[in-house]
């Protein structure tokens, strides 16, 4: 569902010297399936979901989501994602409903199907108490909520969410990642980019660390820990980053 090879991304500062965000970068997502970025800050995570996007251009290598080329085929790519951050905004003067609408129009929804497919979110994600509020008085749970809604309301086969907990207080954050684990069993194909350890563990069936814009390693938890001798995670990650 996702086929990424060799990715790489420089970029220029006006100055004229390169930084390489990514660095020969190569995974793949299954649908059903959990495929997580764990990365300190700067790792590349949140470059490779943009190219992944179509927001960014790779420099090298390809990257294809649902069998469509990111590069050559961006409209297709974008038909078949889904994207949530944490940083995703909310109109003010809109409210839950019209803002979920507006996106369903933008893919191309309308009428009945578009209704009865609001109706079947709203529902779900439990957001028919604030179904009617706008966006300048929402909490920042109803927030993310309404930024679930809007990247699943075209129902795509594949979801990107780069840290999608960031910043989010417990119970929000409990409630995203209950949110993600459904959207899993429904055969979702998933890359989940995450700083967190925990969220990793709960979430992930495999995972690639990454740092500096390049993969260290990657497999399943206990694949991980077979290669590397470790069955901790955090201590897995300590180690490889810090003698990357």
């Amino acid at each position: 569902m996702i086929q990424v090879d060799s990715l790489c991304k420089i970029f220029r500062a006006s100055a004229g010297e390169q930084t390489a965000a990514l660095d020969g970068v190569s995974f793949s997502a299954r649908p059903g399936e959990i495929f997580g970025l764990l990365g300190p800050n700067g790792a590349g995570k949140t470059t490779a979901l943009r190219i992944l996007c179509t927001v960014l251009k790779p420099s090298a290598g390809t990257a294809r989501v649902a069998g469509f080329d990111v590069v050559s085929q961006p409209g297709k790519v974008r038909e078949n994602i889904g994207f949530l951050s944490a940083n995703t905004g909310v109109y003010d003067r809109m409210s839950a409903w019209e803002m979920v609408e507006y996106y369903g129009r933008l893919h191309g929804l309308e009428g009945a199907p578009l209704k009865d497919r609001l109706e079947e979110l709203f529902g779900s994600l439990q957001m028919n108490d604030f179904r009617n509020v706008l966006g300048a008085r929402m909490s920042t749970g109803m927030k993310q909520k309404v930024s679930i809604a809007r990247a699943l309301v075209h129902n795509p086969p594949v979801l990107i969410f780069d840290e999608p907990t960031s910043g989010l207080d417990v119970l929000v954050q409990r409630s995203v990642l209950q949110s993600i684990a459904v959207l899993k069993g429904q055969g979702k194909c998933i890359v989940f980019s995450t700083h967190i350890m925990r969220e990793v563990e709960k979430l992930c069936d495999r995972v690639a660390i990454m740092h500096k814009g390049r993969v260290l390693t990657m497999g399943t938890l206990e694949e991980l820990a077979a290669m590397h001798g470790e069955s901790d995670l955090e201590e897995l990650f300590f180690q490889l980053v810090g003698t990357a």
